[in-house]
């Protein structure tokens, strides 16, 4: 059933709720002003919302484009369960490839993704190519499947992957126990958002997070305001546990992986997009080295910012996403 959004949602027409397997998925839409000539299906990260994709919807529909942006799984209004299969990658694309079937059944979608949600984006091309006629991903780039198991902290422990230490605290579920009320939450977002202390502190590095200057974070310029109590609104609906969750399937994901490893890797036919931020603290360009092989059309492009570059700097995030739809359009 379609409801109207509220003011805080723009740029969104409207509201939606659908019910795929297990789980409901709620999703906002935006329409172009005449007839679509396609669809977009928008997947974002943590800790963020749909309405982090403010400054792209209206790039695509000013192209002739809907756009659908789910809720993820364990956000807003979406389903939380408790089971850890249900959020890894190939549940999660079977959970989306449902959904699709149901709204946009016979079409083939423009998909795209940041942070957590251009993770997803690269595993559900890999089990649904055929939904696809072109995938983007924004700073996370694509890590093959592999063969033999090595947990986080030992790839940690051997320097592979120093950048990525915070992941070995959001991933202990003890930490929701720490972020449950409003306003634990609502520092969370100011700290993962670039907020400092008056004495120019920060509440997160690439070591995790510093709850210790949690009280004393002030808002920075990427979430603040009216957007800020939206975004801590929409976490208190379900809480943290969800959308840390997802920091929690490095093994489940192996597992579901191994046969694709086993047989060599994935091969990408579709045109892809891959925007590199330059800035970003976490991913790091040194991460994307070597993907470029499991591509027939990989598109590269960078950007001057740090993790959030659909918001620090839309206008390149947006020059860099046209340019490459008009490519295979």
């Amino acid at each position: 059933m379609a409801a109207q959004v509220p003011a805080a949602q723009a740029p969104f027409n409207s509201s939606h709720s659908v019910v795929v397997g297990e789980s409901t998925y709620h999703y906002l839409r935006a329409r172009p002003s005449g007839e679509p000539k396609g669809s977009v299906l928008l997947l974002h990260g943590f800790p963020d919302l749909p309405y982090g994709w403010k400054y792209q919807v209206p790039l695509f529909t000013s192209l002739g484009y809907q756009v659908i942006v789910p809720e993820m799984l364990g956000y807003g209004y979406t389903s939380s369960p408790s089971e850890l299969d249900a959020f890894s990658f190939k549940n999660m694309s079977n959970d989306l490839a449902a959904l699709l079937d149901q709204i946009l059944p016979d079409e083939q979608v423009i998909l795209g993704g940041h942070d957590w949600g251009a993770g997803l984006v690269w595993r559900f091309a890999i089990y649904y190519p055929q939904l696809f006629k072109g995938i983007f991903a924004l700073t996370y780039p694509f890590f093959p499947p592999v063969t033999e198991y090595v947990d986080l902290a030992d790839q940690i422990k051997d320097g592979e992957v120093p950048t990525l230490k915070y992941q070995l605290q959001l991933r202990d579920p003890s930490l929701d126990r720490k972020l449950r009320s409003e306003e634990e939450i609502r520092q969370l977002l100011i700290a993962t958002h670039g907020g400092l202390t008056p004495d120019g502190k920060v509440g997160f590095t690439n070591e995790g997070l510093i709850q210790e200057n949690f009280p004393y974070l002030q808002p920075g310029p990427l979430l603040n305001g009216t957007e800020l109590d939206y975004y801590v609104s929409e976490y208190q609906i379900k809480g943290i546990r969800g959308p840390l969750t997802w920091y929690r399937t490095n093994k489940v994901n192996f597992e579901d992986e191994l046969p694709i490893a086993q047989a060599g890797g994935p091969k990408f036919t579709i045109p892809a997009l891959f925007v590199q931020a330059t800035k970003d603290p976490v991913l790091v360009p040194s991460l994307s080295e070597g993907m470029d092989k499991y591509f027939d059309k990989l598109t590269r492009a960078e950007v001057e910012t740090g993790h959030w570059a659909t918001i620090e700097d839309p206008a390149a995030v947006n020059k860099a996403i046209k340019s490459w739809i008009e490519t295979f359009e």
